[in-house]
């Protein structure tokens, strides 16, 4: 540890909020990877800003991340901070048909508070395990919904440092891409625009989705939920089962007997298991269907050299 360096982290936040060669498989969905150097949990916008700003200076590596559900941290770890925008930033506050929400508030809190004030719009996201800001970043949807269709504004924070207020329209959503990616701004915060609702239609168009959700997906497992990205004119996991992969295993890291669009952590797998496994499944499937599968799943430290 870097003593002068990690006084600096401690002059942006109380000490308690800075922890030293902290171990990423607490904090990623998969519950694997090595540890971080330095990980840091800020509670403000102003925070962000002053940490950011610090590891500039200090030539020091950051990496933002929510709750971990689409992220595959190396064996290695992360040399450099994380900076989790998680629940020290969730606030939830509701006026009228519009959610405002910091970007650590989880899909499923705001779920909850949408059903509490009867408001309908956002059934699709109440099983999405992530935050709001992670699913604004990456336009995250289910059961034909997406979060372009309910964001009407969102906070950012610059490349250099600048609060900026995007319009939806401004955001430039694509599927599981934004303008929040291309750019590299970080999210501090969510407005989303629901509608009126009733709260038993509400309630059961959700309790539809857990049942789905519940039936279909392997949601005993660790896992980053759907490995990889849709093909255009194809499904992932019905590519990857007609492959012959389902049940497919390297290590601890099998490709799902329940759903093949997901990659589990059946026990004892490592971050390499996990790697190498997603570079097979996505070099068979073009070798048998010409379709090259992207990962959904974020890698973030040293995975060696990728294969051709």
């Amino acid at each position: 540890m870097n003593r002068v360096f990690y006084e600096k982290l401690c002059g942006c936040m109380e000490q308690e909020r800075v922890k030293v060669q902290e171990p990423m498989a607490k904090h990623t969905t998969f519950r694997l990877g090595g540890t971080a150097d330095y990980y840091v949990m800020p509670k403000s916008e102003e925070e962000i800003r002053a940490l950011i700003s610090l590891c500039k200076r200090e030539e020091v590596p950051y990496y933002i991340v929510g709750n971990g559900s689409n992220l595959l941290v190396s064996d290695a770890g992360y040399r450099g901070v994380i900076i989790a925008i998680g629940r020290e930033m969730a606030v939830i506050e509701v006026h009228g048909c519009t959610i405002r929400a910091q970007a650590g508030a989880l899909m499923s809190q705001i779920a909850s508070a949408a059903l509490e004030h009867k408001l309908a719009g956002f059934e699709f996201a109440s099983g999405i395990p992530g935050t709001i800001g992670g699913a604004a970043v990456m336009n995250a949807g289910a059961y034909g919904g997406e979060m372009k269709d309910v964001i009407e504004k969102v906070t950012v924070l610059d490349q250099d440092g600048r609060s900026l207020v995007l319009s939806g329209e401004e955001l430039e959503f694509g599927y599981r891409t934004s303008r929040i990616m291309k750019q590299g701004y970080i999210v501090v915060a969510v407005c989303l625009r629901l509608q009126k609702g009733d709260r038993e239609d509400i309630a059961a168009k959700m309790e539809d989705f857990k049942r789905r959700r519940t039936t279909k997906q392997p949601l005993e497992y660790p896992s980053a939920g759907s490995t990889f990205k849709r093909p255009e004119g194809y499904f992932a996991g019905k590519l990857i089962q007609d492959t012959g992969l389902r049940g497919f295993a390297v290590g601890g890291a099998q490709v799902s007997e329940k759903h093949s669009g997901f990659v589990i952590n059946k026990g004892g797998a490592t971050a390499e298991d996990v790697n190498r496994l997603m570079q097979e499944v996505s070099d068979r499937v073009y070798k048998k269907f010409g379709v090259r599968l992207e990962p959904e799943v974020r890698r973030l430290g040293d995975f060696g050299p990728k294969k051709d």
